[in-house]
C-alpha cells in the first residue's frame, strides 16, 4: 500500500479535484490518499479565528459568508448529478453552521483549532462524495480517530500505527482510503494540528506507520528543483536525493517540503517521492536513503534572517563565552541557524524575531550587539561536498562582486551557506546556477 499526498494548489479547483480521483483509477496499488485544506481556506480560516478573537464578529461574518459563497461555487461546478451536488452541500451547510454558531460563543485557543480544522473536513468529504458518483470504491479515513500527538506536541507513532491498522482491517477490500492532512488530537483528546510541515507531516507519518512501499507528495511543481524556479530562469528537478540532502535544503528554503515532514519517512526507511500533478508523467525526486550520486544537487535560500554579532574584549581566551550566549537563546527557544566565531567576536543568524529585544537586552551583558535585518542564508547542498575541494572551488569561483556576510562550512558535510544582505539574493542565486549548474 502507498501514501499519496495532494496539496492545496492539486485540490483547490473543480477540475484539478476530478484530475486528481483520475489519477487514483489508474493506480494498481491500493493508496491512503492525504488530502489538505482547498487551496486559501486554511488563511481564510485564520482570518476568521484572529476576528472572532480580537471581538470584531462583523468582519468574521463577512469572512465566513465569502468562504460560504467559495464553497456553494466550488460544488456546483464539481457534481454534475442532483443527488450527488445535495449530498454535498448538506456537508458545506452544516461545516459553515458550525462556523456561524461559534460567532455566538466564547473564543478559545481549543476553539481556534476547531476553526482550522474545517478545511481539511471539508475537502475530503466533498472528495469523497465525487468518488462515490464517479462509482469509484472507497472509504473515508477520519483522522481524528487516528493521528495524535502528545502533551510535548510530538506524534505518537505506535498509538498511529495501532488505531490506523484498526480502521484500515474495516476496508480490505477498498483500493481508495481518503483521510485528511494536518489535523489529529493533543494528548487531551481535543481537536488540534501538527503545525510543522502539515499534511506533507500527516502523510510521512502514515507512510511509516503502515511501513507504506512509498510517500507520493503532490504538489504543483515537478519535484525539487536545483535552483528557485521564482527567481532564476532556467532550473531543472533533481532525480534523486538522500533524506539528509532534502532535510538541509527544506529547512534552507526549499519551499515544496517542510524540514519536519519527512522524519518519520527516514526513520523508517520509507522513499518519498516529490511528483507534479498536473504533469504525472513527469519524474520528479525520488528521496531516499541513498544520494544517486555526489557533487551538489541544489540550491536554497531562506529569507527573513536575522545577523546578530556579539562582540567583548572580555572574550579573549574566555572560556563559558558561548555557553553562556547559548543559553540565552536557550531561554527564549530560539533556534540558531549559523554561526562563526573570532576571537573578540560571536556572529550567528536566527529566523525568528519575537524575542529579539529581550535577547539583546540580555546579550549586552556580554558584550556589544549589532543585529543586521533583511538578510538572506543561502545554501549550496550536496552529499559529502565539504569533502570534495573542486566544488569548494567552483563554488566561490562563481561569486562576483556579491559581498558575503558570514560562511558556514564544515557543520554538515552535504550544506555549505552563504549570508548575504536580501537584496543579493537574486544575484547570487542566478551566479551559482550558472557557475555550478551550467544554467543561465
Amino acid at each position: 500500500m502507498k501514501v499519496m499526498k495532494f496539496g492545496g494548489t492539486s485540490v483547490g479547483k473543480p477540475e484539478r479535484m476530478k484530475h486528481i480521483a483520475s489519477l487514483l483509477q489508474t493506480e494498481t496499488e491500493p493508496a491512503i490518499v492525504v488530502l489538505s485544506a482547498l487551496s486559501g481556506t486554511t488563511n481564510a480560516l485564520v482570518e476568521i479565528g484572529n476576528a472572532i478573537a480580537s471581538g470584531d464578529r462583523h468582519s468574521a461574518q463577512q469572512f465566513i459568508n465569502n468562504l460560504t459563497e467559495h464553497y456553494n461555487k466550488f460544488i456546483k461546478e464539481l457534481f454534475s448529478k442532483e443527488a450527488s451536488l445535495a449530498t454535498a452541500q448538506a456537508i458545506v451547510d452544516e461545516h459553515f453552521e458550525f462556523l456561524n454558531i461559534i460567532l455566538k460563543i466564547s473564543f478559545s485557543e481549543s476553539l481556534s483549532k476547531d476553526i482550522l480544522a474545517q478545511g481539511e473536513l471539508l475537502s475530503t468529504k466533498i472528495f469523497s462524495v465525487y468518488l462515490e458518483e464517479i462509482g469509484e470504491s472507497y472509504a473515508l479515513l477520519p483522522a481524528l480517530e487516528f493521528m495524535s500527538i502528545d502533551e510535548n506536541d510530538e506524534p505518537q507513532i505506535g498509538s498511529i500505527r495501532i488505531k490506523l491498522k484498526q480502521l484500515l482491517d474495516q476496508h480490505k477490500e477498498k483500493k481508495i482510503l481518503v483521510t485528511q492532512g494536518y489535523i489529529c488530537r493533543n494528548a487531551r483528546g481535543e481537536v488540534d494540528n501538527l503545525k510543522r510541515g502539515g499534511s506533507d507531516y500527516s502523510a510521512s507519518l502514515i507512510a511509516a506507520a503502515i511501513s507504506a512501499s512509498v510517500c507520493e507528495i503532490w504538489t504543483d511543481i515537478d519535484g525539487m528543483h536545483n535552483n528557485d524556479p521564482r527567481v532564476v530562469g532556467t532550473t531543472r528537478p533533481v532525480e534523486q536525493l538522500s533524506f539528509e540532502e532534502a532535510a538541509e535544503l527544506a529547512y534552507f528554503g526549499a519551499k515544496i517540503l517542510h524540514p519536519a515532514s519527512i522524519w518519520p519517512a527516514q526513520q523508517y526507511k520509507i522513499p518519498v517521492k516529490l511528483l507534479n500533478t498536473m504533469q504525472p508523467e513527469a519524474k520528479g525526486t525520488l528521496i531516499t536513503q541513498e544520494p544517486g550520486g555526489h557533487g551538489v544537487k541544489a540550491v536554497a535560500a531562506k529569507d527573513n534572517i536575522y545577523a546578530v554579532r556579539i562582540k567583548s574584549s572580555r572574550m579573549l581566551l574566555a572560556y563559558g563565552f558561548l555557553r553562556k550566549v547559548f543559553e540565552v537563546f536557550e531561554k527564549y527557544k530560539t533556534a540558531i541557524d549559523m554561526i562563526t566565531t573570532s576571537e573578540v567576536a560571536v556572529s550567528l543568524t536566527i529566523d525568528n524575531a519575537d524575542h529579539l529585544d529581550q535577547i539583546i537586552k540580555e546579550l549586552e551583558v556580554l558584550g556589544t550587539v549589532t543585529v543586521d535585518k533583511d538578510q538572506t542564508i543561502v545554501s549550496v547542498v550536496g552529499y559529502n561536498i565539504n569533502e570534495t575541494e573542486e566544488i569548494i572551488k567552483k563554488l566561490f569561483g562563481s561569486i562576483r562582486s556579491v559581498p558575503i556576510r558570514m560562511v558556514s562550512y564544515g557543520g554538515s558535510p552535504h550544506n555549505i551557506s552563504l549570508l548575504v544582505s536580501a537584496d543579493e539574493k537574486v544575484h547570487l542565486l542566478k551566479q551559482l546556477n550558472k557557475g555550478m549548474f551550467g544554467l543561465e
